[in-house]
Parts: C-alpha cells; structure tokens; sequence
C-alpha cells in the first residue's frame, strides 16, 4: 500500500490527484494505458472509493485521463485533446525555485493562470523560494505584417495602438505583482521583466521551470474592431482559439519533449539576450 503523508495539509482526493498525475506525466503511464480499477486504487492509496473518484474527477479536468464506459479509466491521448496550462503552472509554484518564459502576444492567459498561485503566496499555502519571469511580446512601435487590414493587408498603427494597451494592461500587472513579492518579503528573491522584440510571434510558448513546455499556433481569423471610430476588418491573432501542446521532461531525459523544450529555451534566450529591447515606463 503506498501511504499518503498525514502531514500534508491537502485533502486525500488531492494527494492521490498529484501521484497519479505524476505517474502520468513522468511517463510510467503512457498515453492510451488503462489506470487501474478504482478498487485497486482505493486499496493502494488506502483510501475510500470515493476519494479515487475525486482524484480521478480533477484529472479528467485536466484532460490528462478520460473515462470509457464499460472499460475504465485511460491516460488521454495526446491526439485527443491537450493539456490545460492552469494546473501545470499552479504546480510549479510548489517547487522551491519557480521559472516562467512566455512568448507571446499579449499575456492575457498567463496572467489569469498566475492567479491562483500569487494568491496561495500571499495567503502562505505555498512559499517558493525564488521566482523568475521573463515575458516576450512583440514591439508595437513598428510596422507589423500581421495583424493587418484585410482590405489592403497594410499595417495599422491604430490597431498597434489598441493591442499595445492590451499587452500592458496584462504583461506590466504580472511585472507589478511578481515584485511586489519580493518587495513586501513574501518570496527571498522575486523577479520579473517584459522585452519586446521586432517580430509579431504566430505562436504562444510557455516554458515552466526548465521541464514543460505548453506550444500552440495562432490561429488568423477576421475579426472587425473599433478603430478611430470606424468599424474595421483586421486579419487578427486569435490567442484564445490557440491550442496548446504539453511537453514534459525529466532530468537527463533524451525523448522528444526533452529536446523540443531544450530547443525552445535556446530560442527564448537568443531573442531575449540579442534583438530584445526591455520597456521602459
């Protein structure tokens, strides 16, 4: 029987959540394996079947599980449906040294995931012991190729104008609030910077503490907004319609997760350290 550890403070349902969802993404279970009966979990956790059926709720959540009538419960395939980011990101602040890379278009979803865990810090359920966030977006101050009038595919400084409010609105409260960590002594060594660079990206990246990576395409879609009083047709970045795929990799790990997030945090840092510019209020 593997025991849960009574001086965890989590309720069970959620110590048998966390070893089951790191079973999954440690790969010891694999995508399209069967996870075993709840009975079999309730005796090995020695836990209630209820508590099973709790924990297994919060992954199929997650979308790391799906449950087939009549045949059990299954780790989801990866072709089936992604990963959220939420949940990862909100576990990551459970290690004592959190790092966090975005690229992106304006950050409006990392700022909504960052929620939950600013507040566990601020309310003491967790206490990392650094953090570091570094945000890409791109520079609004020059021409972009996209978005674009679909009129005439031309770049729209009243359009750069709109989104440049968007980006800071989201990308300077997650700066704001990172260092607020550090200035009121919540977290030893809290640090978080924005840079914008000289390309509009067609994909949001996000890198959580060296070892997952969350990838998706912006979709282009025709979206009419308010410009100048006008309503106009721009070839717009639908950040929300993008769908994001997890990676994951242990320590000395040679998979293909391991090289696409080695590859992406190389990337990262080359715009970061050469053609990105920091903002400057």
């Amino acid at each position: 029987m593997t025991e849960l550890d009574p001086d965890d403070p989590r309720p069970p349902y959620q110590q048998v959540a966390n070893a089951l969802r790191a079973t999954i993404l440690t790969k010891k279970l694999m995508p399209g394996d069967k996870l075993a009966s709840q009975a079999e979990l309730a005796k090995r956790y020695g836990v209630a079947r209820m508590t099973i059926q709790q924990a297994l709720r919060i992954l199929r959540d997650e979308g790391l599980v799906v449950s087939r009538q009549g045949s059990g419960v299954f780790v989801r395939e990866r072709t089936e449906r992604p990963v959220g980011l939420r949940p990862h990101l909100e576990r990551a602040f459970e290690q004592a040294d959190v790092t966090i890379d975005f690229a992106g278009f304006s950050g409006e979803t990392l700022h909504g995931a960052l929620t939950e865990p600013l507040d566990k810090i601020r309310s003491g359920r967790v206490r990392p012991e650094s953090i570091r966030v570094r945000l890409l977006v791109p520079d609004t101050e020059v021409p972009w190729t996209l978005p674009a009038r679909v009129e005439d595919m031309e770049d729209s400084p009243a359009f750069r104008k709109r989104a440049s409010g968007i980006m800071q609105r989201h990308t300077l409260a997650i700066v704001d609030t990172v260092n607020e960590m550090g200035r009121l002594g919540l977290v030893a060594d809290a640090k978080a910077e924005l840079r914008v660079y000289p390309a509009v990206p067609l994909f949001k990246l996000y890198l959580i503490n060296k070892s997952e990576a969350f990838f998706g395409y912006y979709p282009v879609r025709e979206h009419v907004v308010q410009l100048d009083g006008e309503d106009t047709p721009i070839w717009d970045l639908m950040g929300k319609d993008a769908t994001l795929f997890h990676h994951a990799a242990e320590p000395n790990d040679e998979s293909l997760s391991a090289l696409f997030i080695e590859q992406s945090q190389m990337w990262f840092d080359s715009i970061w350290s050469t053609v990105a510019r920091e903002v400057r209020r």
